[in-house]
């Protein structure tokens, strides 16, 4: 007998007829409940979206299909499930706080340092990216390096002091958490929580994340695929939150003249995938400074939710990543210019400086 992999057992759609009442869409929820199956509601403004997740052998989907206030059934035939846009259709908008959000006519900009490295250096550079419209502060406490030897960052204070900055300037936290015993400390101190590239498969770690109560962001793995991306994300919305926001941050290539490859074509590929948010990180992707802005406004023409960008005062004095960073000068012109294609293209680029 063959076993069915649990891929194939998991999804179906259920989509509702557009005059659908709330009382027709509780009684199929119940049905499929009863079934011992798990429903994923998604409101759009035309179609309410049942996701229906677990064995579907388990439902009739004959007596579903003819019950009032349902239009369609349909097996989704992807691998990953709850990311595809075939279960939500239309576009997540991952909210940040009361003012800011990624996703929408709206391009987010996350801006800081690479890691927090003093007080001086934080508040100065949160006060700077927040004068230009920037309303999410990066910068890391916990540093995953290549090497030992190499900067770690401030842990705990390194948090404290990113919160401060960010609290005087009205903006959000976006900081990494690398393991799951960092995950309720970091949380005290961030809006959103990083995924880094090593941990894009650190599936216990997305697991636990899904529980956190905090919108993720999830980096692309340096060697992994689309569809391995995406399935990364699974995990995370599988638990409950379906705050998850991808960030493209180059990719392992045998090109050497760059850091990464920027591949900014996985940009527009996710939008037809999937519906949540990506954004694109062009300082890790080529790791050298006069490149970072170019990729940048590539990345707002090609449709990208947001761009990550490191902001350094003295970048030649950092003690991370101070060959790919932008001094305040640079940011300065880079915004401006991000502006002006973000309003070519008829969306906006961060709140108005």
């Amino acid at each position: 007998m063959r076993v069915m992999p649990q891929w194939e057992k998991k999804l179906m759609i259920i989509v509702c007829e557009t005059k659908a009442t709330e009382a027709q869409i509780v009684a199929v929820q119940n049905k499929i409940e009863e079934a011992g199956l798990t429903v994923h509601r998604s409101d759009g403004v035309e179609h309410t979206i049942l996701g229906v997740v677990g064995d579907r052998n388990r439902l009739d989907v004959g007596v579903l299909s003819m019950m009032p206030g349902v239009r369609d059934a349909v097996a989704v035939s992807t691998p990953y499930k709850l990311t595809s846009r075939e279960f939500h259709p239309e576009d997540t908008i991952v909210r940040l706080g009361e003012s800011c959000q990624v996703g929408g006519l709206e391009i987010a900009v996350m801006a800081g340092p690479c890691a927090v490295e003093g007080e001086e250096q934080i508040e100065s550079t949160a006060a700077f990216v927040s004068s230009l419209g920037v309303q999410i502060l990066r910068g890391g406490a916990f540093k995953p390096r290549s090497s030992p030897y190499s900067y770690q960052g401030l842990g705990l204070q390194g948090l404290k002091l990113l919160r401060q900055a960010a609290d005087r300037n009205h903006m959000a936290v976006v900081t990494e958490v690398m393991s799951i015993d960092q995950i309720e400390q970091v949380s005290e101190y961030a809006d959103l929580l990083q995924v880094g590239a090593r941990n894009m498969q650190n599936y216990p770690l997305l697991t636990a994340l899904g529980h956190a109560g905090r919108p993720v962001l999830l980096k692309r793995g340096m060697s992994a695929t689309i569809q391995e991306w995406l399935m990364s994300a699974e995990y995370i919305l599988t638990e409950g939150n379906g705050d998850v926001i991808l960030c493209e941050r180059g990719i392992r290539t045998f090109e050497t003249a760059t850091r990464n490859t920027l591949d900014l074509s996985s940009v527009p590929v996710l939008k037809h995938l999937s519906h949540l948010p990506v954004i694109a990180d062009p300082s890790h992707a080529v790791g050298i400074r006069r490149f970072v802005a170019p990729m940048a406004r590539a990345a707002v023409a090609a449709g990208a939710d947001g761009i990550m960008i490191e902001v350094h005062p003295e970048p030649e004095k950092a003690l991370s990543d101070g060959p790919q960073s932008l001094n305040f000068q640079e940011f300065g012109l880079l915004m401006n210019r991000c502006r002006i294609i973000a309003t070519t293209i008829g969306r906006r680029l961060g709140k108005a400086g």
